[in-house]
């Protein structure tokens, strides 16, 4: 089974709090994400507008990826809004996969508001070519 059939975000709970009711979570946005799959790793790109290094928390666990992000940016005081396109709420996305990760070997960059995450495969999952004799 491919990580590409098995990321999926995770819409019932935050990953270790198994027993909270919706009113319990704080709310947040779920950000635009792309997966892509190439021989040697799997790669995440996540849209987290206004979200610099300090701000985001991206935590590997067993059979999930979760990724925080919460904004810089603050309302000066004394600014009323007349009308804002986004929630003033943390990007949260939870991505599960099937354990076929090196998890030492994870790299992640943050670039003018977009996450980049290399995921390589473990050795036993690259293709290898076999010689026959």
């Amino acid at each position: 089974m491919s990580l590409l059939n098995t990321l999926l975000p995770n819409r019932t709970r935050p990953v270790g709090q198994p027993n909270t009711s919706a009113t319990d979570v704080a709310p947040s946005v779920k950000p635009v994400f792309e997966v892509k799959e190439s021989p040697e790793a799997w790669g995440v790109t996540v849209q987290l507008p206004g979200v610099n290094k300090e701000g985001l928390e991206l935590t590997a666990e067993e059979g999930h990826l979760r990724i925080v992000g919460r904004r810089a940016w603050r309302q000066p005081e004394g600014w009323t809004a007349l009308y804002r396109e986004t929630a003033d709420a943390p990007y949260e996305l939870v991505l599960t996969h099937d354990n076929a990760i090196n998890l030492d070997a994870v790299a992640a960059e943050l670039t003018d508001g977009v996450l980049r995450v290399s995921l390589p495969k473990h050795e036993a999952l690259k293709p290898r070519k076999i010689a026959v004799k």
